[in-house]
């Protein structure tokens, strides 16, 4: 049974043979638009009708209104030196070694390779393997909701462990409509804490102690358990596991990544093919040595 237009045409937009011819057609038909037929070396100038009204629309941009005729002139007249200068300083090699202009003309040229790997969207499955393959990532961590109340030693003495057990009786009657306001001691922590993410509880009170909540059951108060500023009594109101999201919940993060990565696979993929049509030599003291394409393709 042959293969369907739509899978057909799929399945050659991921060719890079198809995707060279498509950045060789590009930089063709940009340069022809841009007058660089007649380039350096040429004496003829040509502006073509998508050059001015591209011009005319750049001036309507800026100022907000259309240039006049004056105006107009005097923008082609400042192009055309500006092409002249392009073209006179290209012929005498002014081009060759200034690196913020070899930069800028990289620059360029990747933007055309890899706009040519922008022209189809990825796929649901293939954004779902993407996310699979980096499920670390984007993993969020346990989060905890509690009240606590706090035991202090340095006020209390060595009588807080006892003091601590028979507050925690206390709540315990009350359960989880107990009021905490007067009870325990004074200190900077908040009373209630939200769902927090378990790094965070740790980062608050120490790893041990958020462990040890984490470890608790929901609905009842339990203790004393001992952190770094004491002794506290703890009642877990809630807790949600953590895990990756679905596709939807982030899925323009996933697909900018996704492109970025196609974007880089497309440029090397490039790189390597124009390659194989040149010899790189690098000269030391010790004499010339070409390079071979396998050994061309691993420098950096």
């Amino acid at each position: 049974m042959p293969m369907p237009w739509s899978k057909l045409l799929k399945s050659a937009l991921r060719e890079p043979l198809l995707h060279f011819l498509i950045i060789g057609a590009a930089m063709f038909l940009y340069f022809r638009w841009s007058g660089g037929a007649a380039g350096a070396g040429s004496t003829r100038i040509i502006l073509g009708p998508a050059q001015l009204a591209n011009i005319a629309a750049g001036f309507a941009r800026t100022w907000q209104r259309p240039p006049s005729e004056a105006e107009l002139k005097a923008i082609i007249d400042d192009w055309v030196r500006e092409e002249i200068s392009v073209r006179e300083a290209t012929v005498a090699g002014l081009d060759r070694d200034d690196t913020v202009l070899r930069r800028r003309l990289r620059q360029k040229f990747e933007f055309l390779v890899e706009e040519v790997s922008e022209a189809v969207r990825p796929t649901d499955a293939e954004l779902q393997a993407w996310l699979a393959s980096h499920a670390s990532e984007f993993r969020s961590d346990p989060r905890i909701a509690f009240r606590q109340v706090f035991v202090s030693p340095g006020r209390r003495g060595s009588s807080a462990p006892s003091d601590a057990r028979q507050l925690l009786a206390r709540l315990r009657s009350e359960g989880a409509a107990a009021r905490t306001e007067d009870l325990g001691d004074a200190s900077m922590l908040p009373r209630e804490f939200e769902p927090t993410p378990r790094r965070d509880i740790g980062r608050t009170f120490g790893q041990e102690f958020a462990a040890s909540v984490d470890g608790l059951e929901a609905g009842t108060w339990s203790g004393p358990i001992e952190s770094a500023y004491g002794l506290h009594l703890v009642f877990v109101c809630q807790r949600s596991e953590g895990g990756t999201p679905d596709l939807a919940s982030i899925r323009p993060t996933v697909e900018r990544e996704v492109m970025a990565e196609r974007r880089q696979r497309q440029l090397k993929a490039t790189y390597d093919r124009l390659l194989e049509k040149y010899i790189v030599v690098v000269e030391s003291a010790k004499g010339a040595k070409p390079l071979s394409a396998m050994a061309k393709r691993q420098q950096p």
